[in-house]
């Protein structure tokens, strides 16, 4: 590179300042640059957008035609620069957090259009994780943008006053004050937008000065700010501005309120970006992309995890997704208490009716939950690190009543405690516990040191002293402060404390709260985030039930990620692609309304593996299953071209099975109610397709796989293989006859009737050798599992099957489709009716600005 170019480049990057790339190349040209130095530039300048676009991290699905303007921050930025210095401060290491952030920010602006292109509305959707840094991800979008030349920013901060005023609070120190020249505020820390009488000072030419307004979604509130937009109309033509909707799938979908009333205000913005931020995006990616509204028709960014980071899946553990080698899925950490069934009537009311006048009672679980509360925050205290704040959530009900009614019973227990100090019998009581959850969860498998109890009893009086019992909710005065020194805090509340506010030094929760919907489940988990210092002291209590569903959220999660990822690998765009949302047969995938433009994506099992993980455990049940298996391995024997004893090894296979042997067992064999993706007669409809429109699936192998040092099970004369042993979850739900082994099938049992070496192929090595060697044979897989299954004592989430009758587990391996493929579609609805629910409330979304 020549001085030359360095300095006729430096010359572009400032008129890139004023101009779009393809007008700053022009006015370079009238400026007399000589056409070789001009196409150095382009090249360069093209360079750098291709190493933005192809940023290993984050993944981002993008509408083809967009421009990569942005290529990073300059050496003159001001903003970017400042929140740099404050989180070196806050000890926020260079690699990898920093960098991270950096390229996941720089991703989203340059998805942005130039501020100085003349009109633009673009929508766009940015996927974090729950307690993630989402907040510091869209201030430092904030910050680049502004060092770019967007002049006006609006951020709707959820539906409650503690978000909005947490959010205005965090962008005044982090934007305003490191530059307070460069930033005029319509909104304070205690006030929500109010019109001021002369817009002109805001926008005029003669302010130059960015404009920062942090708004409720709340109707008041935003109807006063689109009125006032509109009569700043002529001020607005040059004024590139940005929203960011924080929390973007609460109140902003299918809202009579406030979704129209956001469209409205991106209609007075002549140049305008909407970036919605959420953990939970299901309601926005089920939006009507025809529609005018707000599908993030131009682009959809989904962050990486940051590091350290307690999420959906490191807490419940997931279920294997295709293509993925169960034995690499972890079962998640042992942090998960169980509240008993009968606890919850105790603790939350089991009706409308029954609200008034409910007095909750403190069971065995909520008590050793407080007491463990208090043991983590004195062990916090000696290892003086991490966040100096500790907080206990306690969550069962939407409803304020409800929650101030625990405050006397748990005032009562803190006296107690605080009286029992000298007591032997209640300092055995501690010691049992905390003895028990460190043998549970061992602080060296986190990094941290492990503390004895004799450690913890000198701070407990000091704990027990500051501890408050604090309601949190819109009816209470006392609210949850973190900025006046360190809290100790039990913290009881519903919808104030479940949507984007972070509870500081969130350690234990207690949470039987029935929700309806992913999303809405999602956000109750205030639990998700970072744990510094402390990494293997949280503990949440919840019903099995609950777990079960934060489970399976976890394996949607991953799914829809996943998507995104391979979306963009294949060059789709958010108008091309719709990302799939796995159901569930007890929750909603968000609210009703937020599904109306929803439809059932065709499914096929096509290169698919299915396999059973949910049984019943009661004889009846499974002696069914057991004699519809023995029925298959007669017909099997009868029908098949040939047999191949591999006994010795545990496993037998039946090659060229007329498909009908197939279909016959499917109508015999009972699949669990509880996995939708398992339904026989779905399958059979899918192998009948196939059979009758491509001549594919006509005949199957028929495996038996088992445990060669197992107990044996007969399954035909002559024909036994060893039991398989496989131990149940103890979070399995609360129906005693349920069980969930959550892995039924290996990655080498895909491969049973593969005649060649296959040890050493991973998932997709064999899916491609199942295309080459066995491109139109189906496989289907019985597993004998015996009917005691003990764990070995290193699965500590694991428990004895101990089911009724030995269970008869099956998978299924279906080629992928030469051309084509004959697609099923079946609607599975949620079925509430046995579930107690309570929405969300948003009553405030219409009240007075100040609910």
């Amino acid at each position: 590179m020549t001085d030359e170019f360095d300095g006729m480049y430096e010359t572009f990057k400032a008129v890139l300042d004023a101009f779009p790339p393809s007008e700053a190349v022009k006015r370079l040209e009238l400026l007399g640059v000589s056409p070789e130095i001009v196409q150095q530039i382009r090249d360069h300048h093209e360079q750098q957008t291709i190493r933005i676009k192809e940023l290993e991290e984050p993944h981002a699905v993008v509408l083809g035609n967009r421009d990569t303007w942005y290529t990073g921050p300059q050496d003159k930025d001001k903003c970017w620069p400042a929140i740099v210095g404050l989180l070196r401060k806050d000890g926020w290491p260079e690699e990898p957090a920093i960098r991270q952030l950096d390229d996941s920010s720089t991703r989203v602006v340059s998805l942005l259009n130039h501020p100085k292109e003349k009109s633009f509305s673009t929508r766009g959707l940015v996927v974090g994780y729950v307690q993630s840094g989402k907040t510091t991800n869209f201030t430092s979008v904030m910050a680049k943008a502004a060092d770019r030349g967007y002049k006006l920013f609006i951020v709707l901060a959820g539906i409650h006053n503690g978000l909005r005023r947490q959010t205005q609070a965090r962008l005044i120190q982090q934007l305003v004050e490191p530059n307070p020249s460069m930033w005029s505020q319509l909104t304070g820390l205690d006030k929500d937008f109010t019109p001021t009488e002369n817009p002109a000072g805001y926008f005029g030419k003669s302010n130059k000065t960015h404009v920062l307004c942090v708004v409720k979604k709340n109707a008041t509130v935003l109807r006063k700010l689109a009125r006032w937009l509109n009569k700043a109309a002529d001020y607005l033509q040059d004024c590139p501005a940005l929203i960011i909707d924080d929390e973007a799938d609460q109140a902003t979908v299918a809202t009579k309120s406030i979704n129209p009333l956001i469209l409205s205000i991106m209609s007075s913005l002549p140049r305008s970006a909407y970036v919605g931020y959420t953990a939970s995006p299901f309601a926005n990616l089920l939006i009507d992309p025809s529609a005018q509204d707000l599908y993030p028709r131009d682009f959809v960014v989904n962050l990486p995890k940051p590091q350290g980071h307690f999420g959906t899946e490191v807490l419940f553990g997931r279920y294997a997704l295709d293509g993925e080698d169960p034995e690499q899925v972890d079962d998640g950490y042992d942090m998960i208490r169980s509240v008993p069934d009968d606890d919850v009537p105790c603790v939350r009311p089991a009706t409308k009716a029954d609200i008034e006048g409910f007095e909750p009672v403190v069971t065995d679980a909520l008590r050793r939950a407080v007491e463990y509360f208090w043991l983590v925050t004195a062990a916090r205290r000696v290892r003086r690190s991490g966040n100096p704040h500790s907080t206990m959530l306690i969550h069962t009900s939407v409803n304020t009543s409800v929650h101030n009614s625990f405050k006397r019973p748990l005032r009562r227990l803190l006296d107690e405690a605080a009286q029992s100090l000298a007591d032997v019998a209640f300092l055995s009581r501690l010691r049992g516990i905390w003895d028990e959850e460190t043998k549970r969860v061992p602080a060296d498998e986190f990094g941290e040191e492990k503390m004895a109890f004799e450690a913890l009893v000198g701070e407990l009086p000091g704990v027990l002293r500051s501890c408050r019992v604090i309601m949190d909710n819109s009816s209470s005065e006392d609210r949850l402060d973190y900025e006046n020194g360190p809290v100790v805090a039990i913290a009881v509340g519903g919808n104030t404390l479940s949507r984007g506010l972070t509870l500081e030094g969130l350690s234990v929760s207690y949470f039987v709260r029935a929700v309806s919907a992913y999303d809405t489940l999602l956000q109750m988990g205030r639990w998700f985030g970072f744990r510094n210092g402390y990494a293997d002291l949280p503990r949440i209590w919840m019903t099995d039930e609950l777990a079960d569903w934060f489970r399976h959220l976890a394996t949607v999660e991953t799914e829809m990620r996943r998507d995104i990822d391979i979306y963009m690998t294949e060059a789709e765009t958010p108008l091309t692609f719709a990302v799939r949302l796995r159901t569930h047969p007890a929750l909603r995938v968000t609210a009703a309304a937020k599904m109306r433009d929803a439809v059932t994506a065709a499914s096929s099992y096509g290169g698919k593996r299915v396999q059973t993980h949910y049984f019943r455990t009661d004889a009846e049940w499974l002696r069914s299953n057991i004699n519809a298996a023995r029925n298959l391995v007669d017909a099997s024997v009868a029908n098949c071209v040939r047999i191949e004893d591999r006994s010795a090894e545990g496993r037998y296979v039946f090659r060229d099975v007329p498909h009908d042997v197939v279909t016959d067992f499917l109508s015999l064999y009972k699949f669990h109610e509880k996995s939708p993706e398992n339904d026989a007669d779905l399958i059979t409809d899918y192998i009948r397709k196939r059979v009758t429109a491509a001549g594919s699936l006509r005949r199957w192998n028929v495996a038996l796989v088992g445990n060669p040092q197992g107990e044996p099970f007969d399954f035909a004369p002559g024909v036994r293989v060893g039991r398989n042993m496989r131990a149940r979850l103890t979070t399995g739900g609360t129906d005693p006859h349920f069980a969930d082994i959550k892995t039924l099938m290996s990655r080498r049992d895909a491969a049973v009737d593969l005649d060649e070496d296959t040890a050493k192929l991973t998932e997709k090595g064999i899916m491609d050798k199942r295309r080459e060697l066995l491109p139109d044979t189906g496989l289907l897989v019985l597993y004998p599992i015996d009917k005691v299954s003990a764990p070995s004592p290193a699965k500590k989430l694991r428990a004895p099957l101990n089911a009724e009758e030995h269970v008869m587990g099956v998978g299924l391996v279906f080629p992928e489709p030469r051309a084509g493929d004959s697609t099923v579609e079946k609607y599975i609805s949620a079925d509430l009716s046995g579930v107690s629910i309570e929405d969300e409330d948003y009553s405030l979304l219409v009240e007075g600005e100040d609910s």
